[in-house]
């Protein structure tokens, strides 16, 4: 028996240096001609938002059939390959997600995480492992706060939160307004406060007459929203996800809530009007772009997507394929040495060094904290159901 054990060792360990060495292209390394650029997603495939992690792996597995599976860097083919970890909505898993990336997969660069929730733990294990991260939807200022490694493609809710306030004032000419939100997830509440800041700067102290919370997964708000009506608010900002929000605006015309609700870019989802339908057509919100009456680019890239899945990609979508853009573009302006700590360096230095990158969300440029400077958009839900533009407001 302690011979056969000895020997069922001895072949494992020989099976293990064969392995180690027959690798072939696999093993090559990002420097050599033919070798692999991988880039990592860390994106909700379960949990309480999977359309947005569905919506992000379609744009990224899309990007990857145009370009051919192939980049070139300074003359030369790579091949490029992607490394989808569900993070399931949660952020102790995006920081599983993202350690597994970093560790095991040996991932270049991140695309991800996408909600504020789970970017911002995710920002901070990006950064820690000098590994270059750009997250395509999380807004809330944190994710990216003295963190050199880590970027984002949309625009920041200290931007989003007085844009919706000064156009719902404008707009509806609001002087009381109230507020809906998770306090246990950052963006709903980071939103929420910024919102109420910029609302009480224009109108003055107590001019936000109710601003009632609740807790991630709640789905009755009828105590909330009568506090609301209750509160002789002119309009409801309420900066929830699709999967919340059609509960919140149905239980809100139920209760008899006639007035404008107002939402920012997690309304965006292509998964919003399947759940919300007629509920939602009339309102308005901020988001990153408009897929209704696009043209140029944009509309090649989502006739492309809508042919290929059958829906109008959201914004997830759109900027994750930004993102990814930007990401490669750094990669191919990286001096690649082929040494995993020394390029990722060298891909962080280049996604900051880009002057403008002209992506399907707008033109955009990175500022020293990794945010991008770029317009917000203003969305109106059409009778047809489509998230049409209304107009654009530039920071």
């Amino acid at each position: 028996m302690k011979r056969s054990g000895l020997l069922l060792a001895l072949v494992f360990s020989l099976g293990l240096l064969l392995t180690a060495g027959c690798g072939g292209d696999e093993q090559k390394p990002a420097s050599q001609e033919g070798g692999n650029i991988v880039i990592g997603f860390n994106i909700p495939l379960t949990g309480d938002i999977p359309k947005v992690g569905e919506s992000s792996r379609q744009a990224a597995e899309m990007y990857l059939q145009q370009v051919g599976g192939k980049i070139d860097i300074a003359g030369k083919p790579y091949t490029l390959k992607f490394v989808y970890e569900d993070n399931e909505s949660k952020a102790e898993s995006a920081v599983n997600a993202q350690l597994k990336l970093i560790e095991q997969d040996k991932v270049l660069g991140i695309i991800g995480p996408m909600a504020s929730k789970q970017a911002v733990p995710g920002g901070e294990v990006a950064d820690a492992n000098q590994t270059p991260m750009i997250a395509p939807w999380s807004t809330n200022p944190a994710t990216t706060t003295d963190r050199p490694f880590v970027f984002r493609a949309c625009f920041l809710d200290p931007f989003q939160g007085p844009v919706v306030a000064k156009f719902a004032t404008e707009e509806f000419g609001a002087k009381k307004a109230a507020v809906l939100f998770d306090i246990a997830s950052d963006y709903p509440k980071g939103l929420a406060e910024f919102f109420k800041a910029a609302w009480e700067e224009i109108h003055g102290p107590g001019s936000v007459v109710a601003f009632e919370s609740f807790t991630t997964k709640d789905q009755d708000f009828s105590a909330q929203l009568t506090n609301i009506i209750r509160s002789g608010a002119d309009v409801l900002f309420t900066p929830q996800y699709y999967s919340e929000v059609a509960l919140i605006v149905k239980q809100a015309k139920e209760l008899g809530w006639k007035k404008p609700i107002m939402g920012s870019d997690s309304w965006g989802s292509a998964e919003l009007m399947t759940l919300c339908g007629d509920a939602c057509k009339g309102y308005y919100f901020s988001t990153h772009y408009a897929a209704a009456g696009a043209t140029g680019k944009t509309k090649e890239f989502i006739d492309a997507f809508k042919s290929k899945y059958g829906y109008v990609p959201d914004d997830v979508a759109a900027l994750t394929w930004d993102a990814l853009g930007m990401m490669v573009q750094a990669v191919q302006n990286a001096p690649l040495t082929g040494n995993l700590a020394q390029d990722r360096v060298a891909v962080k230095d280049a996604l900051a060094a880009i002057p403008s990158y002209d992506g399907i969300t707008g033109s955009m440029k990175f500022d020293p904290q990794g945010d991008p400077v770029k317009s917000a958009v203003i969305v109106k839900i059409n009778d047809a159901g489509e998230f049409e533009f209304f107009k654009s407001v530039a920071p």
